[in-house]
């Protein structure tokens, strides 16, 4: 299952990242629905409210269902033919759906069969392995190239930063029986998880961008977003063939501070040593990981102040809550080590 994400980008630099070309081949930034509420984070859970894409259709009838928009939505559906009076009356927990089920439990079926598809967007997420002394969290992200360690611009230049992970996700959207505001709601698509990251957790997020990959090619992943979201053009049995573990992923352990939904800073995604004698080397991803931590601390001007999380630094590696997380790192790894990144083999 996935049960805690992280999503650190701004809203202006997240609109950005999620750059399209629409059916025309014309280069689109989505639009946000409802931007101002939306909240980086660190360390999200479920019942917390975070960043969608969807088409525009579902929300306006007569719109191109190839057209993106953004959408701060809250994490655990609420199907809407739920008749309490108060979503957290549910008695079970939908903040995870299996692929396996999706088209037979009626929670989710009518939403998907209704083309309310979504993708869930993360910097990327968090599992935990067990052990006999407790749980080992890792960080689960999509590979990094070099360009992600420049210095983020602004306007609508190309977006070379951070790489979004892209989940396959359902919405829905209930309303109060007494009447009120709608709350949109979603869930994210989990399958079998692929060998790479078995030993970690038996099932795996699905990763859209990742579909193409899985054939063995390389591609930035639109395509997959793009039949994911476009109901109109791709109908749901075509769209679940989607629905299929990758290995384009990789992954490194973090700090025990993540465990606690309250804390919610840099520290949460730093990657750490396991084993105060284990030898790490150098690897592309590693380095990237500390770049784009350095640059998230700096105060680049493309964020803004707003945008970013308040917190306190707790982070059990720091002996001065005055240092920051990329200080930290530089400290810990040195002129020549670097935290282990594990990645699939090709």
């Amino acid at each position: 299952m996935c049960g805690r994400t992280a999503c650190s980008l701004g809203a202006d630099n997240l609109r950005r990242a999620c750059a399209y070309r629409d059916r025309r081949g014309r280069h689109r930034q989505p639009d946000w629905i409802r931007g101002e509420r939306y909240r980086p984070s660190y360390n999200k859970g479920p019942q917390s409210n975070g960043p969608v894409l969807l088409s525009r259709r579902p929300l306006q009838q007569d719109a191109d269902s190839s057209e993106r928009v953004l959408m701060d939505m809250r994490w655990g559906l609420v199907p809407s033919w739920f008749k309490k009076d108060d979503p957290s009356k549910m008695q079970f927990s939908t903040s995870n759906c299996r692929s396996d089920t999706m088209l037979k439990k009626s929670s989710y079926k009518g939403a998907l069969l209704k083309g309310k598809r979504c993708v869930v967007l993360a910097d990327g997420f968090y599992e935990w392995q067990q052990h006999s002394t407790g749980k080992q969290p890792y960080f689960i992200y999509f590979p990094q190239t070099k360009d992600a360690m420049t210095e983020e611009k602004k306007g609508n230049e190309e977006w070379r930063g951070w790489r979004l992970l892209t989940m396959a996700g359902i919405f829905d959207c209930w309303e109060p029986p007494a009447g009120g505001e709608m709350l949109y709601t979603y869930t994210i698509i989990t399958v079998d998880a692929s060998k790479h990251v078995s030993f970690i957790h038996h099932r795996q997020v699905r990763v859209d961008k990742g579909a193409a990959a899985w054939r063995g090619t390389i591609l930035d992943g639109d395509e997959a977003i793009r039949k994911w979201l476009d109901f109109a053009e791709v109908p749901t049995q075509e769209a679940v063939k989607l629905i299929r573990p990758t290995e384009n992923i990789v992954f490194h352990p973090v700090s025990t501070y993540v465990n606690s939904i309250r804390n919610d800073s840099p520290e949460c995604i730093a990657p750490i040593e396991l084993g105060a004698k284990q030898e790490v080397k150098a690897t592309p991803s590693s380095k990237v990981m500390l770049g784009w931590l350095k640059t998230s601390q700096e105060g680049s001007p493309q964020r803004k102040e707003n945008d970013l999380p308040r917190w306190t630094s707790q982070f059990i590696h720091s002996p001065s809550p005055k240092k920051t997380s990329a200080g930290i790192l530089q400290q810990w790894l040195g002129k020549e080590g670097e935290p282990a990144v594990k990645k699939c083999k090709t």
